[in-house]
C-alpha cells in the first residue's frame, strides 16, 4: 500500500463527498487501516490476523454505497459491488457467488496494466510518434514479385513445422507488417516530408488531421466465455493463443490513433504473467467486495418453500468470507484478507436472522442515520460532486451561467425532506429527482436559446414543484 492514509485522513477524504455518517466513516477508515497495520507485524502473526469486516445498516439513499466506493478510490484498491439478490444456492440457475472474487480479480488485473502502461507510456509514445510519421507520409510501394510469395508460403510451411503456437507460425510471415516501411522505398524526397511532419507533430499541430492504421480486431462477446469464466477458465484466451489475430483496417485522428496504437504496443511489452500475479496479491491484500442489499437474504419472518432458500444462498457465501481459496483465470485466490462490507436496509428483517456463523463474520456494525433537511443542504452544495456543480457545470455547454441562490437550496432541501418522510424514503436520491424536475425547461430550451445568465430563486423552485409537492397522490408519482 503506497501512500499510506490514517484513519482521520481517510475521513478527510471521504468528507468530500459523503455529508454526515461519521460512525460509518471512521469504522470503515479504521478497518482499511488495520491493513496496513497487519503488514507491519511478524510474517507468522500476519495469517490470524483476519479482516474486521463490516455490516452498515440503513435506509436507501443514505450514503453506505457511496462510502464503500469512494473508500476504494482514496486507497486505491481492488472493489465491486455485488447485490445479494443475484446469487442463487448451488444447484439452481444464478450467479455462482464465486463470481464476485473472479471479478475483483478482473478489476486488480485491470489497475495493474494501467500502472504498468503507465510506466512504459513515454517510451512507448516515442515509437508510436515515428509509426505515425511513416504512415502520414508512406514510403513508394515496392511490387511484390511471385517469388516473393512463394518463399512467404514456404517460410510459413517452416514456421509450422518448427513451431508449437499456431498464433506464431501463421504469424511469423507478417512480422514486419508492423513497420509502415517494410514493402516500401524511402526516398530523400520522402525523409525530408516526413522530418516536415515529426515537427509538426512534436507541436501538436496534426492530432485532428486523419489517418488510416491496421489494429487488431476486438474480441467478440461469447456467452459462453462467461461461463467458462465462472469455472475458472479462461476460453477466450485459450482461442486467441491459438487462432491468428485478424487486422482490421481504421480510419482515425491523429489523437485517436496514437491512443489505439499506444494500447496495442503496451500490451506487447508488458510482462502478463507478472501482471496477473501481482494482481492476485493486490486482490489478496488489498480487496474490497461491496455485498448490497443481504438483508434480502436473511429468512426474518418470509420463509416460503418455493423460493430458493435465502439460509442456502448465506452458506454458500460463508466459505468465502471465511477465507478459501477460489479458482479463477489468472490463478487460485485466497479470500482470507479480503476486505467485505455487507449492506442492507434491514427494514423486514435484522442482522440476527442471518444465520449464525455469518453473523460472525462480520463483527462490526455501523448504522447509518436517516439524512435531515440540513444534510440536504450540505450535500446539495459542499461535496466536491454536489448535485448543483454538476448542473452548473451541464448547462455551461449551452452557453448558460446557472446560479442557485441560498434560499432555493433550502427551498429544495425541505421539499425532498418532507417527499421522504410523506412518501417512500430514497434519501439523497430524492434531491436528483426534485432538481430533475426544476431544471427540466431549462434543460429543454438551453440548446437552442441564448439564455445567458440563469438564477434559480426560491419563488422559482415554488413555482416548478411546489404544487406537486403538496399534493401527495400527485407527488408520489412524480416525485
Amino acid at each position: 500500500m503506497d501512500n499510506i492514509l490514517t484513519p482521520k485522513e481517510i475521513v478527510a477524504q471521504l468528507d468530500n463527498y459523503i455529508i454526515g455518517q461519521d460512525d460509518a466513516k471512521k469504522a470503515v477508515a479504521i478497518a482499511l487501516y488495520n491493513r496496513y497495520r497487519r503488514m507491519q507485524v511478524p510474517k507468522k502473526l500476519q495469517q490470524e490476523i483476519t479482516p474486521k469486516n463490516l455490516m452498515m445498516i440503513g435506509p436507501t439513499g443514505v450514503g453506505k454505497t457511496e462510502i464503500a466506493r469512494r473508500l476504494a478510490k482514496v486507497v486505491k484498491a481492488p472493489f465491486v459491488k455485488v447485490e445479494a439478490t443475484k446469487f442463487t444456492e448451488v444447484g439452481y440457475v444464478g450467479r455462482d457467488v464465486e463470481s464476485m472474487v473472479r471479478d475483483l480479480v478482473d478489476v486488480a488485473v485491470t489497475m495493474e496494466e494501467k500502472e504498468k502502461f503507465d510506466e512504459i507510456r513515454p517510451e512507448v509514445r516515442r515509437d508510436v510518434d515515428k509509426k505515425l510519421v511513416k504512415l502520414l507520409v508512406p514510403g513508394i510501394k515496392k511490387e511484390r514479385r511471385q517469388e516473393n510469395n512463394n518463399m512467404d508460403f514456404m517460410s510459413m510451411l517452416n514456421n509450422l513445422q518448427n513451431s508449437s503456437n499456431l498464433q506464431d507460425a501463421l504469424g511469423g510471415q507478417n512480422n514486419n507488417d508492423d513497420d509502415p516501411d517494410s514493402n516500401a522505398d524511402v526516398t530523400d524526397e520522402v525523409r525530408d516530408q516526413r522530418l516536415s511532419v515529426k515537427e509538426q507533430l512534436d507541436k501538436g499541430l496534426l492530432e485532428d488531421h486523419e489517418v488510416t492504421i491496421k489494429v487488431e480486431e476486438s474480441r467478440k462477446v461469447n456467452p459462453m466465455n462467461d461461463q467458462m469464466a465462472q469455472m475458472g477458465l479462461d476460453m477466450g484466451g485459450m482461442m486467441d493463443s491459438l487462432m491468428p489475430k485478424k487486422m482490421i483496417t481504421r480510419t482515425l485522428t491523429v489523437s485517436e490513433a496514437r491512443e489505439l496504437l499506444i494500447q496495442q504496443e503496451s500490451q506487447k511489452r508488458v510482462d502478463h504473467d507478472e501482471i496477473y500475479q501481482s494482481a492476485i496479491e493486490r486482490t489478496q491484500n488489498n480487496g474490497i467486495i461491496f455485498i448490497d442489499e443481504f438483508d434480502k437474504i436473511a429468512a426474518g419472518s418470509k420463509k416460503n418453500s418455493g423460493e430458493v432458500s435465502r439460509e442456502g444462498v448465506q452458506r454458500d457465501i460463508l466459505p468465502i468470507v471465511e477465507g478459501s481459496q477460489i479458482n479463477t483465470k489468472y490463478g487460485a485466490v485466497n479470500t482470507d484478507h479480503i476486505l467485505f462490507i455487507a449492506s442492507g436496509a434491514f427494514a423486514e428483517s435484522k442482522p440476527s436472522d442471518l444465520i449464525a456463523e455469518l453473523q460472525g463474520r462480520f463483527p462490526i456494525r455501523v448504522e447509518l442515520q436517516d439524512l435531515t433537511e440540513e444534510d440536504f443542504i450540505q450535500i446539495l452544495t459542499k461535496p466536491d460532486n454536489a448535485l448543483t456543480k454538476q448542473y452548473v457545470a451541464l448547462t455551461r455547454a449551452d452557453g448558460i451561467h446557472l446560479t442557485f441562490t441560498k434560499e432555493s437550496v433550502e427551498e429544495i432541501a425541505k421539499i425532498a425532506f418532507n417527499l421522504n418522510n410523506t412518501n417512500q424514503n430514497i434519501g439523497a436520491r430524492r434531491l436528483a429527482t426534485v432538481l430533475e424536475k426544476i431544471l427540466a425547461d431549462i434543460l429543454y430550451e438551453g440548446p437552442d436559446m441564448q439564455m445567458g445568465d440563469i438564477t434559480i430563486t426560491r419563488e422559482y423552485v415554488k413555482e416548478q414543484v411546489g404544487k406537486i409537492a403538496d399534493d401527495q397522490d400527485l407527488s408520489r408519482y412524480i416525485l
